[in-house]
Formats: structure tokens, C-alpha cells, sequence
């Protein structure tokens, strides 16, 4: 009909990009021009070439991340090379290495013409865009615009009787220009061969602009960016997880939610912190965070659970509200410990109920308001009780946030799970079907059940480490072995084949050793890289260390020095060690994490009966 079609995309993305800007501009008072930034920013292109890039649109998959690493953009035309490029077609045909070897000088660039450079020199020789075909038949064998619009879609359609009547219609033009049959010959050639793979660059490069401004934003105000992308993701704690660990991976501390300073969404308290939202709470709606709000702007910080339920309207904020503030924590800023607060909150509602009654009645009297003013000055008198052990108190954190603010549960075994797991729940995902790999965490949920068809006994369990979580499964002919282990709450490493299903991937478990247990039975060896060969005080703490820990493993020395690039030595059977997490600290405290390399067992051998999926 003649009309204009447009596509018109809604980009989360736009909003965290608007967000960011306002957040920058209250802070800091400065106006970032997001629609006028300079192409050329070097912090920007260093935070790509690093691919720190968590949160940056189109850019933060792990194969893209790789990938950026490989390529390590410079320009604002790689960002939209690489957008184009990290498909399957140009993955699969070697397009993106050719691409890569060009850009870093490791293959000679060539042009079949010199009339081609100017086409495809920003990709270095490669045809990567639709566009960059029209181009060449425009300007090489004098094809208008819409013809050489036609020539891209036969090219891209493939049909044989279309291409050689554009064949000679291409050759015969570039012969109009000078070029030879030859040559006209080889270049629509590698028209058609890269043709397939063409990418539309005006759709890349729209995307590509977006990517920048949000590296842009990430490399030069990192808080403010990731408060906007936090408060985005509010909604989808998996998401939101990962992102809190980028924030803290890049050196941002994250506070828990609080009564007395946190708004609904995540705010910026200074350059290097970011406080949690009351909106990320279960069970707090927001309602009940704008009845908090307000009762604090107009009285100020609370200071008891008596206040804090006083002041809010309980039709708005009930006992689940109040109750799910104080188990995730955002009530420990008035001083007393959770389960304080939560034995005193059934009186505390009760006295702000009677009193919200009364006010409602107008029977409010003048010994009443002294009451209260007498309350406000000074806290009423307090239950004192011992706080909830930690695990609870994290327990709690997680179910009503959906992820640990205070602590972790597994932070303690940190050094072991980083030294023994070949995978993390989150590196799974990028793991082909059928691959080994060892996953340390804690089982937060162990269901027995059994199979429908031959009502064997199975398991089926999640698996939550210091990223994510991941389900294992346990058939019934590893489910007698691996029984005694599956304990909820229990630590452990899981050793398994990865099987993908709906494009998750699960683990089906062939060994499951706790973690008390597991470094003495994964370990093989552990080799210690010794750089400071004459320091006679570290060899002897050295020694003193090992003879603390005597195990199973056995330990070699790696001397580095310049006169000895590397010569490997094996300790005497008296320095056979068990590899605790206690050692592991110390060792990486005295010779630094690098210098510490464990060789593990090989994996055990998959049973006989190997199903992928059993239905439970």
C-alpha cells in the first residue's frame, strides 16, 4: 500500500538508561547529553575490552562476554560488527574468526578492488551487512538503490534463475566501470557467500547505540547505573541476584532494606553503596511502603517496633507486613535483635490498633497525647531476647527476599567450593548436554519419590550455591549410593552429568560427597607455587602449616625463580595433607590464591542405567 512499516521495540533497557540519568543529575548535578555521548570513550572501551559487562544491553550473555574479550572493541563500529556477528550462522561458517584474525593484524586484510575498501573497511574486509552489499552493487557495478535491495533478497533467498541473471547484471555493470569479468566474477561470489549471513546494520547499529550508552553509564557512574538496573529487575529475583553480585564484584557494598531509610525501590546512599528497596519484601505491598514512607516524613527515624506500628495505618500494613519487615531485617536499625522485635510486635499492634480506633472515635484525650509524647521522647520499656542463630536468620532473608543480604550461608566454605567445583550453578547453562562437571553448594530442598513406570526410588533435588541454584536428580540406580548424603541443608559437592531440558540444565548426580568430606576425596594432589625460594621464615611457616593438616594428599612444590624458571618437587609422605577450607585460607593468605592448584580425581564412571528424564 505504500506505508511505512516500523518496528517498534519496549526496552526495558530505555528505562534504566532515563533512570540512570535522573539519578546522576539529583546526585551529582550533572547532566549526562545520553543522546549527544562521545563515540570514542576510552573508559567505555576499556570496560568492553574487559567484558565487565553484567548489565550492559545485548552484551552480558557469557558467550558475548567471551567474545569481546577476543575482539576487544575500539571503536563504535566493532560494538556493531560484534551485535551482528554473534549468531549462529557467522559463528558457524568461520566468519567470526576471519573477523577477529583481521582485527587484531593476524590475517592480511585484502580487497578483491580497491573500490571495496571504502565499503568494507570498518569491518575489516568482511562483509558482515545487508547494507554493505547493496553498497558494492551501487557503487561498483551502478546498481540504484532498489535493484541492489533486489539483488540482497535474491542473494539472501538463494534462487538460481534470480542470481544469474544478477550475476550478469552485476559483472556487466562493473565492466561499465573498469573492472574486469574476473574480478566482477570473484567479488559477487563473496557477495553470495557472506550474503547469507548478512546482518541488517541499521538494526544493529540502533541496538549497538543503546549498548554504549549503558557501558557508558556502567563505566563512569557505576552506582547509579546499577541502582537503576536493580530497581528494574524487582520483579524477577534470578535477575536480580545476579545483578547484586555484579554490584558487589565491582566493589558496590549493597545494605539491606530498612524502615528508617530505604523508599520502595533501590536507592544510591553514596558513590560505593546502594541501599535494598522495601519493595524487594514478600508480603510488603506498595501500600504499606507509602504509609511508611509518609509516617516517616512526618515524624522522623522510628525507634521501637511500638513506633513503627503506631504511626502506620494498619489497614495498609498488617501483622504479615510488619512481621516480614523484621525477618528481613529491616527493622534491625532500632537497636534490638530480631527476635526481640518480633516477640514484642503482637503488643505493639495491639496498642497501636486500640489507639487507631480511638483516634478514629475522637476520643483521643489530653493524657493520651502526653502518652504519646512521652512515647516519642523516650522508647518504651523492651523485651531483651538472644537473637535467632544465623542459619535462621538467613533462612528468613532468603525466603522473604529472595536472596542473602546479611550473609550467606555458604560464605564460610567460599575458598573450598571456588578450589574443588569445576562449575557453578550459573556456568551450567553454557555446558553442552552429557558434559562432567562438579557443583558446590548446599541442598535446600531433597524430595524422595519414585519412578511411575517401575516404582524404583529416586530424588530430586535443588542445589543452591554462592550464583544460583540447580536441580539434581538422583535415579534410582545412584539413589542407594547417594542416599545417606541428601540431607537438607546439608553442604556438598555434587558430581554429575549435565542434561538440558526447556534450556536449563540439571544435574544428574553420580557422586554427592560432603563438603567436610569432599576435598580429601576429590583431591588427587595439590601443587603449591613457590616464588620466594630464599625466605627461610615463610618455608618454615610453610612447614608448620602442612603439619597441622595431615590427610591423604599428597603435595608438591613448583619452585619459579629467574634462575630456575620452573623445577617441580614432591614432599615426603609426612606432608600428605587434608585440604580443609582452614588450610586453604591460610595457604592462600601466605602465597596468594594463584600459587594453589588442585588436581582432582577423575570423575567416577556413569552407571549402566543412564535414563535422561524420569518422570516423578
Amino acid at each position: 500500500m505504500g506505508l511505512l512499516k516500523i518496528d517498534m521495540l519496549g526496552l526495558r533497557t530505555l528505562t534504566v538508561i532515563s533512570k540512570s540519568v535522573k539519578l546522576i543529575a539529583r546526585r551529582r548535578s550533572i547532566a549526562v547529553p545520553v543522546d549527544t555521548l562521545p563515540l570514542d570513550d576510552p573508559a567505555t572501551y576499556q570496560l568492553l575490552a574487559r567484558a565487565e559487562t553484567m548489565g550492559v544491553f545485548q552484551l552480558e550473555s557469557s558467550g558475548m562476554r567471551d567474545l569481546l574479550k577476543k575482539i576487544k572493541p575500539t571503536q563504535f563500529e566493532d560494538i556493531i560488527s560484534v551485535i551482528a556477528l554473534f549468531r549462529p550462522g557467522p559463528i558457524g561458517s568461520g566468519m567470526l574468526d576471519d573477523f577477529m584474525k583481521r582485527k587484531h593484524g593476524q590475517t592480511q586484510i585484502r580487497y578483491e578492488h580497491p573500490r571495496l575498501e571504502p565499503v568494507l573497511k570498518s569491518t575489516y574486509g568482511v562483509i558482515v551487512f545487508q547494507e554493505q552489499v547493496m553498497r558494492i552493487a551501487n557503487e561498483l557495478a551502478g546498481f540504484s538503490l532498489a535493484q541492489a535491495d533486489l539483488l540482497r533478497r535474491a542473494m539472501g533467498k538463494k534462487i538460481s534463475e534470480v542470481m544469474e541473471a544478477q550475476r550478469k547484471a552485476f559483472v556487466e555493470g562493473c565492466k561499465k566501470n573498469g573492472i574486469s569479468e574476473r574480478v566482477a566474477n570473484r567479488i559477487f561470489d563473496l557477495m553470495e557467500h557472506f550474503a547469507g549471513y548478512g546482518f541488517n546494520k541499521s538494526h544493529s547499529a540502533a541496538y549497538a547505540l543503546i549498548s554504549f550508552r549503558t557501558a557508558y553509564l556502567k563505566a563512569h557512574y557505576p552506582v547509579e547505573f546499577m541502582t537503576a538496573l536493580l530497581t528494574s529487575e524487582m520483579g524477577n529475583t534470578d535477575k536480580l541476584v545476579q545483578y547484586l553480585d555484579e554490584a558487589k564484584r565491582t566493589g558496590l557494598t549493597i545494605l539491606p532494606p530498612d524502615v528508617n531509610e530505604s523508599e520502595s525501590s533501590f536507592t544510591a546512599v553514596n558513590d560505593t553503596t546502594i541501599r535494598c528497596g522495601l519493595g524487594v519484601i514478600k508480603n510488603v505491598g506498595l501500600s504499606a511502603i507509602a504509609s511508611i514512607v509518609q509516617a516517616r516524613n512526618a515524624r522522623g527515624r522510628f525507634q521501637t517496633i511500638r513506633e513503627l506500628c503506631r504511626d502506620l495505618d494498619l489497614r495498609l500494613a498488617n501483622r504479615k507486613v510488619c512481621e516480614s519487615l523484621i525477618k528481613a531485617g529491616a527493622c534491625d536499625s532500632m537497636g534490638l535483635s530480631r527476635a526481640a522485635l518480633l516477640a514484642e510486635l503482637d503488643q505493639a499492634m495491639e496498642e497501636a490498633a486500640s489507639l487507631q480506633k480511638d483516634r478514629v472515635r475522637g476520643q483521643l484525650t489530653f493524657f493520651d497525647e502526653l502518652s504519646e509524647a512521652s512515647a516519642a521522647g523516650a522508647p518504651a520499656p523492651t523485651v531483651k531476647l538472644r537473637d535467632w542463630p544465623e542459619s535462621q536468620k538467613l533462612a528468613f532473608e532468603k525466603a522473604l527476599l529472595g536472596f542473602y543480604v546479611s550473609g550467606h550461608p555458604l560464605a564460610r566454605y567460599a575458598t573450598t567450593i571456588k578450589m574443588f567445583a569445576t562449575a557453578t550453578s550459573q556456568q551450567l547453562l553454557h555446558l553442552e548436554e552429557g558434559a562432567v562437571a562438579t557443583v558446590g553448594g548446599m541442598l535446600t530442598k531433597v524430595k524422595h519419590t519414585t519412578t511411575k513406570k517401575t516404582n524404583e526410588q529416586m530424588a530430586v533435588c535443588l542445589l543452591e550455591d554462592l550464583q544460583g541454584d540447580v536441580e539434581v536428580l538422583v535415579f534410582p540406580n545412584s539413589f542407594a549410593q547417594l542416599a545417606p548424603s541428601l540431607k537438607p541443608n546439608a553442604v556438598v559437592f555434587v558430581e554429575g552429568r549435565v542434561a538440558i531440558r526447556d534450556d536449563r540444565p540439571r544435574l544428574i548426580a553420580q557422586q554427592i560427597v560432603p563438603i567436610e568430606q569432599g576435598t580429601g576425596k576429590l583431591a588427587q594432589a595439590m601443587e603449591l607455587v613457590l616464588r620466594r625460594t630464599g625466605d627461610k621464615m615463610l618455608l618454615e611457616e610453610l612447614k608448620g602449616l602442612l603439619a597441622r593438616f595431615p590427610g591423604g594428599v599428597p603435595i608438591y612444590l613448583r619452585v619459579e625463580t629467574a634462575e630456575q624458571p620452573s623445577l617441580r618437587l614432591k614432599l615426603s609422605e609426612d606432608f600428605k595433607v587434608e585440604p580443609r577450607q582452614e588450610l586453604l585460607e591460610e595457604l592462600a593468605r601466605l602465597l596468594g590464591e594463584e600459587s594453589i592448584i588442585i588436581k582432582r580425581q577423575p570423575p567416577a564412571p556413569p552407571k549402566p542405567f543412564q535414563p535422561r528424564f524420569v518422570s516423578a
